[in-house]
């Protein structure tokens, strides 16, 4: 039985398209290391989704015994991850969704706390991947001073606007533009994620690592679904074409 409708689908990028947040956790804890220190996965739920200054801000603020400023972070941080964006791969059953969503005309745009130039880092190597995006990818910097990130809104009510769909861009709306929002379907894998999606008034399907469901929940925004891995999702649960039978 269809339970939803489903006409246009929002990702995120990092850690739900591609296993970005697996190097960022790797060059985080390698600069921490030398303090003696390490990000847990409780500390790694509260940087999830948020833009990157804010991030190391929240992120060195937990450790004020550590001799490096901010700047320095973000220096030395950049480097190590520029060194390792070509290492990064799609997440399993990232490119079977895309590409049946595509073959469906079903629209599609990624909705991401990078920047544009991070976006452009970290998708070199899989730009056959993203031209099915066609050009809809919303960064940071096309939302800059209209909002602070994720847990707000904004950014998945920018990227619905760039579809096309007339959904506002405030988190209160028309009675046609809440309808409008119910038709959009957001995957997300952070807790901030999935609480912008919901405030957003879309239906959220939430794919966290493992290891983030033992140390957080979405709070008072509860995902639709939440699903161990893009692997394991039903299209025709939300509205949408079923996976041909293989």
């Amino acid at each position: 039985m269809v339970c939803y409708r489903t006409d246009y689908v929002v990702f995120d990028m990092d850690g739900l398209l591609i296993d970005t947040e697996r190097v960022y956790t790797e060059v985080t804890n390698d600069i921490l290391g030398r303090y003696g220190k390490t990000m847990t996965w409780d500390i790694k739920a509260q940087l999830m989704g948020k833009p990157r200054v804010e991030s190391a801000t929240h992120l060195l603020s937990l450790f004020p015994g550590i001799d490096i400023t901010v700047d320095q972070y973000l220096v030395e941080s950049q480097e190590k991850l520029d060194a390792k964006w070509l290492t990064v791969q799609l997440l399993p059953g990232v490119q079977r969704l895309i590409q049946h969503l595509v073959k469906h005309n079903v629209p599609i745009v990624v909705a991401t706390a990078s920047s544009r130039w991070s976006f452009d880092r970290k998708s070199e190597n899989l730009k056959e991947f993203f031209d099915y995006f066609q050009g809809n990818v919303v960064c940071s910097d096309d939302v800059a001073g209209k909002t602070t990130g994720k847990p707000e809104p904004y950014i998945f009510l920018h990227a619905a606007g760039v579809l096309g769909k007339a959904v506002g861009v405030t988190e209160q709306c028309t009675e046609a533009e809440a309808v409008e929002r119910s038709k959009g379907l957001v995957f997300e894998d952070a807790v901030y994620g999935v609480q912008a999606g919901k405030r957003a008034g879309m239906t959220v399907v939430w794919v966290p690592d493992e290891r983030l469901l033992d140390v957080a929940s979405a709070g008072t925004h509860v995902p639709d679904e939440t699903l161990a891995s893009i692997e394991h999702f039903k299209p025709e649960k939300w509205g949408l074409p079923p996976y041909d039978t293989e």
